[in-house]
């Protein structure tokens, strides 16, 4: 069981978007921002899915807006939208991502610019029109880079180039924007359940794979890294700025060698 907030509201009257928020963890960081409070504005591709979300959610703190985040000018009007509404913004989770797989020889040149305009150029479209309106309600951002924008994978360098763009993004934001009163942090997720990695849970071998290398055993649940971002984004953050945090089991903690026993 994976706790959702109860009754605590660290987020109460905050208005939080979350991109990508129809399924996966960004799906779970919309329920959990919810559960402390706050006020949720769910943006992505799908409308359906979206409005899956929403149900589940208190309907007078939710909000649905469709958005291509590969389009400056859909996030922009996401931003614009959420401020008419709500009044403000306090926090933003750049979450939507796509993650192509194949050799630098095998993948596309389309493959490329797809996966730049969405987990690069999104993730600087939302910074750059909600940071403004962060600078005025001081409030913060944390995006959704991977363990794959910390260190190479086989097979996606396409995704390993822009994860890591975002993770050097963000600390670059954490710099500038840290006198305005803005916080700016990552989460580098390891293998996490979603709907595009559910085939690999449900691959015994792949699994086996990934407990060699993850201490704790298992793939993440959505929740888990949900937790994270909720913990970033609030007062008990506060002095956190400018991190790339590894959600990842203790992945990361190994230098690669297999063990020996």
């Amino acid at each position: 069981m994976f706790l959702t907030g109860g009754t605590v509201e660290r987020f109460k009257d905050k208005v939080i978007i979350v991109t990508g928020a129809g399924s996966g963890i960004g799906e779970a960081t919309a329920r959990r921002f919810a559960a402390e409070g706050g006020v949720v504005v769910l943006a992505g591709r799908t409308a359906d899915k979206l409005e899956a979300v929403r149900r589940a959610l208190p309907q007078e703190r939710t909000m649905v807006r469709v958005t291509d985040v590969a389009k400056g000018e859909d996030v922009e009007g996401l931003v614009r939208d959420t401020v008419a509404r709500f009044g403000r913004i306090d926090v933003l989770v750049n979450n939507a991502g796509i993650a192509p797989e194949g050799k630098i020889t095998e993948a596309s040149v389309e493959d490329w610019r797809r996966v730049m305009a969405t987990d690069v150029d999104g993730v600087f479209y939302g910074c750059r029109a909600a940071m403004p309106e962060l600078v005025r309600s001081r409030g913060c951002i944390i995006n959704v880079s991977s363990v794959s924008g910390l260190g190479g994978d086989w097979g996606m360098s396409y995704y390993n180039a822009a994860k890591g763009a975002v993770t050097n993004f963000t600390r670059a934001l954490a710099l500038d924007h840290g006198p305005d009163g803005v916080r700016v942090n990552a989460v580098c997720p390891s293998l996490t359940r979603s709907n595009l990695t559910q085939d690999m849970f449900d691959d015994p071998r792949i699994m086996e794979k990934f407990r060699e290398r993850i201490p704790a055993g298992r793939g993440a649940e959505p929740e888990e890294v949900a937790a994270v971002i909720a913990f970033l984004a609030s007062e008990d953050a506060r002095f956190v700025n400018g991190v790339n945090l590894p959600v990842d089991g203790g992945l990361t903690a190994s230098n690669g060698q297999p063990p020996m026993v």
